[in-house]
Formats: C-alpha cells, sequence, structure tokens
C-alpha cells in the first residue's frame, strides 16, 4: 500500500517553487496631475443592454422594414449623369465652380433599393445650449458643462475611447458689433451615439416630456414641404426645451444646486431618412410626443366613421 501510494505521488509534478518574489513595478505618473497610468489600455465597455435599443433590434425594425418597403421588380436603369452649366471641358472653367443645371441634385436622387441593411434608424442625437452671460463671463458656461455632461455620459475620451470628444465648445465665428466677437466661446454642444444616445432618449420621453406643462409635441414638416431641407434630406428633426426640464432629468433632480445658471437647451436627432414617413415612423417607435392637434383630428376622424354607422 505504501508503494503503491508513493508511486501516485511520483506521477503528480511538483509545484514549481519560485525563489524570488516578482518585482513590483511603479506606474507611470503624468507630469501634471500626478496619478497613476496602469501599463495597459483600460476601455469601459456597456455594462447593460439599453431597453430602447433592444426595442429598436426586436420590434421597431421589422416594422419600420415592413412599413417602408418598396417592391421593385426590375433592376433600376443606371442613373443619368447631371448636365453642369458650363463644359468641363474648357480650360477657362476647368479649375472653376461649376454647379448644375437646376440647383442641387440631393434631394432629387431616389431613395436606395428597400434592404435589410438601410432600415431607418436612429443614428445620432445632438444636444446644444447658448449661454448669453457666457459673453460677459466665461465661468457661466461652467453650470451648463456639467449638467451635459451629468445627462450625457460624455466626457473627453471616457472610458479610454479617443473617439469620445465628450462636450465642446461652441465658439463665434463672425464679428458681430455688441454681440459675437470670433473665437469667443458662447455655447456647448454634445454629440451621443451608440447606447447613450439610447439612454438619453429614454430619459427623456419616460422622465422629461410626459411632466411639461406646455410642451405641444414635436411638429414636424407636412408632405408638402419642400425637400431641399435638412429635415427632407437627412432626417433631422430640432426641439427645444425649456429650462426648468433640465431639472426633470434623474442624473440634475438628484441635486439642481450644483448646476448653476441653466438655459434653454436646443437638441436635434438625426435618421436615416430613406423614406417620407422615417420622421414620423422613429417618433411613434420611440414613443415622443406628437401634437395635439394629431389626436383631435384622430377623434373626430373615429367619430364620423360612428355616425356613418
Amino acid at each position: 500500500m505504501r508503494k503503491l501510494a508513493a508511486s501516485f505521488r511520483a506521477r503528480i509534478p511538483s509545484a514549481p517553487r519560485l525563489v524570488n518574489a516578482p518585482r513590483i513595478r511603479s506606474w507611470k505618473t503624468k507630469d501634471e496631475q500626478g496619478l497613476p497610468i496602469p501599463g495597459v489600455n483600460i476601455l469601459v465597455r456597456d455594462t447593460h443592454l439599453s431597453r430602447l435599443g433592444e426595442h429598436y433590434q426586436n420590434t421597431l425594425r421589422d416594422d419600420l422594414m415592413y412599413m417602408t418597403y418598396v417592391h421593385e421588380s426590375k433592376a433600376r436603369p443606371p442613373p443619368r449623369e447631371p448636365r453642369h452649366m458650363f463644359d468641363p471641358e474648357d480650360p477657362y472653367s476647368k479649375h472653376r465652380k461649376n454647379p448644375y443645371v437646376g440647383g442641387s441634385q440631393l434631394h432629387k436622387k431616389p431613395p436606395p433599393v428597400s434592404t435589410p441593411e438601410n432600415v431607418v434608424k436612429l443614428e445620432k442625437i445632438c444636444l446644444h445650449s447658448m449661454q448669453k452671460n457666457a459673453l460677459v463671463n466665461r465661468s457661466n458656461l461652467l453650470g451648463t458643462i456639467a449638467a451635459f455632461r451629468a445627462i450625457s455620459g460624455e466626457t473627453e475620451h471616457g472610458g479610454g475611447w479617443k473617439s469620445s470628444e465628450g462636450v465642446q465648445l461652441v465658439r463665434g465665428r463672425k464679428n458681430v458689433s455688441g454681440w459675437v466677437r470670433p473665437n469667443l466661446p458662447i455655447g456647448v454642444k454634445v454629440e451621443l451615439k451608440g447606447e447613450k444616445m439610447y439612454e438619453f432618449l429614454g430619459s427623456l420621453v419616460q422622465f422629461v416630456l410626459p411632466r411639461l406643462r406646455e410642451f405641444e409635441g414635436v411638429v414636424l414638416p407636412p408632405a408638402s414641404a419642400n425637400l431641399a431641407t435638412p429635415a427632407g434630406v437627412s432626417g433631422v428633426v430640432s426641439m427645444g426645451i425649456p429650462p426648468e426640464a433640465m431639472g426633470f432629468f434623474p442624473q440634475i433632480e438628484v441635486n439642481q444646486d450644483a448646476y448653476p445658471r441653466i438655459t434653454r437647451q436646443g437638441l436635434y436627432y438625426q435618421a436615416s431618412n430613406f423614406h417620407l414617413l422615417a420622421d414620423n415612423l422613429i417618433d411613434m417607435g420611440f414613443c415622443i410626443m406628437r401634437p395635439k392637434l394629431d389626436y383631435i383630428e384622430l377623434i373626430i376622424l373615429m367619430q364620423k366613421k360612428e355616425e356613418s354607422k
């Protein structure tokens, strides 16, 4: 029995013994702040799934494809080459601006073929705000910058991502007497994409818009509006919320005194507008409030149907 146990121990390899303990390397520190920097690049990723993001992927995406699908039985003919104002081969106009006949052709191009890859989706949300008091003192922008960082969660190179620009300053471009000077900070802006975009949209739809008393909804241009506009070409929809709406965000409602001098906030969201009803469908899918006139017209239409019966 002892021989069997000894032979069994001999088969098990012994753990290596460390003669010298590993040397602990000191972290490199920043020259300005003196904070430790880890030896590896740390990237902070998403910790949970976004409810609105999953709603789009699982439910809304299929419905949008069904509602905007246009069947084409034959292949499309090759696009016609637009004619320029001047002859491109003419030496006099070869290196000059040569616009197309009839103006811009961007809004006249047909939409691409309906495929699962180009379904209407929300691409980005941009928040922007102008602070008039910043013309007198630049420190008046600190409250707006802190508020935008709180509600968006974006910081410069946040989470180790170099593509994250964070909250940016908006500077003046022209010289207006008594109003704006070039390169003078007058406001802030931040762009949201991906999961943070859906998180902000969820807070806006669930906590802010339902608590506004005089908010009449997002008014979109009618179907007869000119398509040579940002809303008609690229699906950009702009809206504004009053200063008191900033206090309805959960991140700011906890401690509103920490964010002084908050002014009116504007935001616009951009959708991949491959269809004329893209903006309306995006609004309905994400429960963005519509004008009250739409509901009144819907009630009148239902009453007429009941009377006809």
